[in-house]
């Protein structure tokens, strides 16, 4: 069991991190609090499948879950928020929330694409983000590919996200 859950979850993960990351971006509208709702839902999959067996669709199992952990975080940054204006009076509670539009592209990891690949965005930085957040390639193997140091092709993947 032990390691048919780990290779479940690694097969799943190989096949479609990118169709994970894009419903839940598609569903939130933001990369950070996706990938970190898609990594920490692959982390409780492998507790989970290994104590509890592996579900018939875990893919589904992991964006449900990846939905929840966000709505989860989600909520705690509300209750944080709302804490601190109780202290402070002027304190934005507000984020604004890109403009998608998701009557133009029917397909999340289509939609995904056009948004990595901006034009706002330099070449490289367009690839370096498709490859990360659709493909689930690792920043060291992206950093590779690219011929530079890791912590410099992360840097970019952190100001090419903010830049979108």
């Amino acid at each position: 069991m032990l390691s048919s859950a780990s290779a479940t979850v690694d097969a799943v993960y190989r096949a479609d991190w990118g169709r994970i990351v894009a419903t839940l971006i598609r569903s939130f509208g933001d990369f950070d609090i996706a990938e970190e709702a898609a990594q920490e839902a692959f982390a409780a999959a492998v507790d989970q499948w290994r104590a509890k067996g592996i579900p018939d669709s875990p893919a589904a199992w992991i964006i449900q879950t990846a939905r929840h952990k966000a709505i989860d975080r989600l909520r705690r940054q509300t209750s944080f928020q709302e804490k601190v204006q109780s202290y402070a009076y002027e304190l934005p509670t507000t984020t604004e929330q890109p403009d998608l539009d998701t009557n133009e592209i029917p397909d999340d990891r289509l939609r995904l694409i056009f948004t990595c690949c901006h034009p706002a965005l330099a070449p490289e930085a367009q690839v370096a983000l498709t490859l990360r957040t659709l493909c689930g390639l690792e920043t060291d193997e992206i950093a590779r590919a690219f011929l530079v140091p890791s912590p410099t092709m992360a840097q970019r993947l952190v100001r090419a996200k903010r830049k979108i």
